[in-house]
């Protein structure tokens, strides 16, 4: 009994330390910055990073000189089919909570244990938009053509394919008329968040980020006017 009672214990104990070093790294890695010196002068390609304020996505043209992605991401994935929409935005996370978690009320903790634990899949929800409109969750930056095909190639390589196609995921489970899921290669921890994934497509592409954040404020921290 005693034994069983030692071993709680110092399983309770790791668990406080590994929440508390946790909790502390969230707080004080997102500080350090990456890329600090880049400068947008002279660069011409417009992308965003968008947040609902826990979740971010990174928006891009929908097509230019550079690369069109209506070649994988139809519109005709979407309810609406709106080929006029200029913007397209890339959110990757958790494929439990995309599909099964409309909102925080529909949590379930085997869900949320999955996504912590890095035991379920990842899904990318491609969303499109005729425009954005900057405030304090949604911040517009430059990026020179280089920059912009290493974004392009990051966010390419995040995607599961079949044969050389992206692979929709069939289901209901989207957010409005303008969305489609997609599958993606990665698993979803409280290490690799969905903002951990647009922290490392901003490094990827020579933009400044954090060292590691897993939250959206990580990311938002460097980009204060």
């Amino acid at each position: 009994m005693k034994k069983m009672l030692r071993f709680f214990l110092k399983l309770i104990l790791g668990f406080v330390s590994f929440l508390l070093v946790y909790i502390l790294g969230a707080f004080l890695l997102p500080k350090i910055p990456v890329n600090a010196d880049v400068k947008q002068e002279g660069k011409t390609i417009p992308i965003y990073i968008l947040s609902n304020g826990v979740h971010t996505d990174i928006v891009l043209p929908v097509k230019n000189h550079l690369f069109d992605w209506t070649k994988n991401i139809k519109y005709e994935n979407t309810i609406a089919k709106d080929s006029t929409a200029q913007l397209i935005a890339f959110g990757w996370g958790d494929k439990g909570f995309y599909l099964e978690t409309p909102t925080w009320a529909d949590l379930k903790f085997s869900t949320a244990l999955k996504a912590a634990t890095g035991l379920s899949a990842s899904a990318i929800h491609a969303t499109f938009y005729k425009s954005l409109k900057e405030n304090d969750r949604c911040k517009k930056i430059f990026v020179s053509e280089s920059e912009y095909q290493k974004l392009v190639s990051f966010i390419n390589n995040s995607f599961q394919l079949d044969s050389d196609n992206f692979m929709k995921i069939e289901t209901n489970a989207v957010y409005g008329k303008h969305d489609a899921f997609y599958e993606a290669k990665g698993k979803y921890s409280v290490f690799h968040t969905c903002n951990t994934w647009t922290n490392n497509s901003l490094k990827a592409a020579n933009q400044r980020a954090a060292f590691w954040t897993p939250t959206d404020t990580g990311i938002f921290y460097h980009y204060k006017k």
